[in-house]
């Protein structure tokens, strides 16, 4: 379904069609109409399908700019996220004259303060910082007309639950609710009973996930082989813009600095990064100062970076749903994108897994040569003096080195000068500068079923039996869910000394239909 066909307004067709959409998205095209007849939603979605579109484009059409007041709350667990929400909420209602401001922990209050006396229709923020903001009576809810929470189940596993609670309080009964999660836990579905007014499920299929534009591979390699694989990779690809992701924040630090050391323009973002810096290395990925960005999973969740073409998983994710995320990244807004997964041989179930979520293969990828690399490298230097020569501002440079030159052609040949310049803009496969990256636990064995890549492992009845015995203490089948695993939080458990529902509707007395059900 196109957006002309959503009974979006002139104004905001109009910014739309500028950023270059034409076709809505599954979750927006069954959101919207929706979001605009006032119905409270409930969206399960993954990151990378578009929700901020979905609920950001009826909350724009609603939003009263004669009116100076809060008239839309979002709710968002990461401050990437946050500032990612309010920079689309302002694209696409700044014909409009829409005010949107973010707020997050990490950064100045005073200045976020002073941001909101200004002026504000839309606040987009983190729990702990909203919070901080409403106790000081800086942030002013009674006038909210609606209610998002981004991301709901992230914000359960980040220990937010009381404070979304204590913000949903603040805001007026009276309001349209729409909340977005990629998982429906139990805290969810309390959510939607208590606070949501006979919401709309609209859930996307696991199948429409990831999207056919991301070409998806995998190697099968040791782990101490990873970095090298991943940078010969990376030359015979020449990725535009690359996320490279790690499964720990020393890892990002580690991979940066090996990257650097290998000669590429890389960056990275995790969690103990000041808000400052880390805003500034997005920026300076997104226009290109940077190529590669090496990120942890909730350091990127979220990013809507155009133009990403390659997504490396150094380390394949616990979390298969993770996997979905990570990919997101690239194939957008029309353009094909490619994502590589190294996997020790170990870990070959979670590939598995994931395969199972995605309801695609992935296909193994033969490993780059030192060879190809140089060679490819050799390709884009040979390139690049050729796009100097015929640029006449690069040329105009040649004029302060004529004496020099004219000395160095009449003591060597044309050729050993050609040699000169190649050997020092490319480098020798043989003399890299060594990359120690520290080898990190791989993930506890996951069982392969019968005929499923076992290359390389035990048996799969010896695996099998192997996790009869061990459960979950082996890795085993079972895959825990976010619900368990923030089960486990301890803040949660000193909370709430029982569960808080069970998964039977009869025992919540709270129905999820999708829509056209009966």
């Amino acid at each position: 379904m196109k957006f002309n066909e959503l009974n979006l307004s002139a104004e905001l067709l109009a910014e739309i069609d500028k950023a270059g959409f034409v076709e809505a998205s599954p979750i927006q095209e069954k959101t919207i109409p929706l979001a605009m007849a006032g119905q409270d939603v409930i969206g399960q979605a993954q990151t990378g399908t578009g929700k901020t579109a979905a609920f950001g484009f009826p909350t724009l059409e609603k939003i009263d700019t004669s009116r100076p007041v809060v008239q839309a709350l979002v709710v968002a667990p990461t401050r990437e996220l946050a500032v990612q929400s309010q920079e689309e909420l302002f694209r696409f209602g700044r014909s409009k004259g829409v005010k949107v401001r973010s707020v997050y922990g990490g950064s100045s209050i005073e200045k976020q303060i002073k941001a909101l006396k200004s002026g504000a229709h839309i606040v987009v923020g983190t729990p702990g910082r909203l919070l901080d903001l409403i106790k000081r009576k800086a942030l002013k809810l009674q006038e909210v007309e609606t209610l998002i929470l981004d991301e709901a189940d992230e914000m359960l596993n980040m220990g937010f639950l009381e404070d979304i609670e204590a913000i949903i309080a603040r805001v007026p009964e009276e309001r349209q609710t729409l909340l977005f999660s990629a998982t429906m836990p139990d805290a969810i579905k309390r959510i939607g009973l208590q606070f949501m007014k006979e919401p709309e499920h609209v859930k996307i299929a696991a199948k429409e996930l990831t999207t056919e534009l991301v070409d998806q591979y995998y190697i099968r390699i040791k782990e101490q082989e990873k970095f090298d694989t991943m940078t010969r990779l990376m030359d015979v690809d020449q990725p535009d813009l690359a996320i490279v992701f790690g499964r720990t924040k020393r890892r990002v630090d580690e991979l940066t600095r090996g990257l650097k050391i290998r000669g590429f323009k890389a960056e990275g973002i995790h969690g103990d990064l000041d808000q400052g810096k880390r805003l500034r290395v997005l920026r300076d990925f997104k226009n290109g100062n940077l190529n590669v960005l090496v990120a942890t999973d909730v350091a990127a969740r979220g990013l809507d970076i155009s133009g990403v073409t390659h997504v490396y998983n150094y380390d394949i994710p616990q979390d298969p749903e993770s996997y979905v995320h990570r990919i997101g990244r690239t194939g957008r807004a029309g353009k094909s994108g490619q994502s590589i997964t190294f996997v020790s041989p170990n870990e070959m179930g979670y590939l598995k897994i994931i395969e199972d979520l995605t309801k695609k293969r992935m296909k193994g990828l033969k490993p780059a040569t030192a060879e190809e690399a140089f060679h490819a490298k050799k390709k884009v230097a040979l390139k690049k003096i050729e796009g100097d020569f015929a640029n006449e501002e690069v040329r105009k440079n040649f004029d302060k080195f004529s004496k020099d030159a004219r000395k160095l052609a009449a003591e060597f040949s044309p050729e050993e000068l050609a040699l000169y310049i190649l050997s020092l803009t490319v480098q020798d496969p043989d003399s890299l500068p060594e990359v120690e990256i520290a080898r990190e636990k791989p993930l506890p064995f996951k069982y392969v079923g019968k005929g499923d890549r076992q290359k390389g492992g035990r048996s799969s009845r010896s695996r099998s039996s192997h996790n009869r015995n061990r459960g979950d203490q082996a890795g085993g089948f079972k895959r825990r869910s976010k619900n368990e695993r923030f089960d486990k939080d301890r803040r949660y458990r000193k909370e709430h000394k029982k569960p808080l529902t069970t998964s039977s509707e009869k025992k919540t007395g709270f129905v999820i239909r999708n829509k056209g059900d009966k």
